[in-house]
């Protein structure tokens, strides 16, 4: 008789082991840039710089030792762009490309603006304004480079970026890491350009995500971090067969416990 209890108490001790194997994470799981020693004194084989799309808007300023001569070549020099705290909203007073990929620029007229870099825009229009001003100096920048992140993140929201450029690390460490019930093996990207949609995959556990085309983000990505597959259990979906197997047995222990 006591085998015969044993025999069955089997079943449920099954149930509880697989239990609380499956909700343990391993290192593999947790921690980031496995195998970075192979990084060490290797150059960085990635470039990257933005480039403009329909809709960015620009903030392009063109300076002069003498600002008369400059002056026709600033957007609303007749103070249009101020609010009513007399502050100028850099999005109001910046240069949007509109659905032809162009900008209105002052004295140059219409200018083609999507598909160039910060660079190659500043490189043609300095060029341009020579022809009028010999010694113009011309910065143009980004304004709307944003970054739109969801899931399992240490907080979903929308990152503005002010330098123009951030990887991915820099974008989990801005929003406060990725929390345990997150994949960071599987880190989704969504990243549209000219209307087309793409999608990467990103694994900050391993070093070769320094590597990784999507390693540097674009304007309006969005970086989405899944639940763990532990998360979704806790939340009550069965996703795979592993679940449903988990499911069954617990199911089969109790049954066997309750009825004997």
């Amino acid at each position: 008789m006591h085998s015969y209890i044993l025999f069955m108490k089997k079943p449920l001790l099954y149930t509880f082991l697989s239990l609380m194997l499956g909700s343990c994470a391993t290192k593999e799981e947790i921690v980031y840039f496995q195998g970075a020693e192979k990084l060490d004194n290797v150059a960085n084989a990635l470039s990257f710089e933005p480039v403009f799309e329909k809709n960015d808007i620009l903030h392009i300023k063109v300076s002069s030792l003498n600002k008369d001569v400059a002056a026709p070549f600033q957007m609303n020099t007749d103070g249009q762009s101020q609010g009513g705290g007399g502050q100028q909203n850099p999005a109001l007073s910046g240069y949007m490309i509109d659905i032809n990929g162009d900008i209105q620029f002052p004295v140059l007229g219409k200018i083609a603006a999507a598909g160039k870099s910060r660079s190659e825009l500043e490189s043609y229009l300095t060029n341009e304004i020579h022809k009028y001003v010999t010694d113009a100096v011309v910065s143009v920048r980004l304004l709307n480079f944003r970054v739109v992140v969801l899931g399992e993140a240490g907080s979903q929201s929308v990152v503005n970026v002010e330098n123009e450029r951030m990887s991915i690390p820099e974008l989990i460490a801005n929003v406060g890491g990725i929390s345990y019930d997150g994949k960071r093996q599987n880190i989704l990207v969504i990243r549209e350009v000219d209307g087309v949609r793409s999608i990467g995959r990103i694994d900050m556990t391993t070093a070769d995500v320094f590597n990784d085309p999507f390693f540097y983000l674009k304007q309006n990505d969005i970086v989405y971090v899944e639940p763990t597959y532990r998360t979704v259990k806790a939340a009550g979906f069965i996703t795979s067969y592993t679940g449903l197997i988990s499911l069954a047995t617990t199911i089969f222990g109790l049954v066997i416990l309750f009825t004997r």
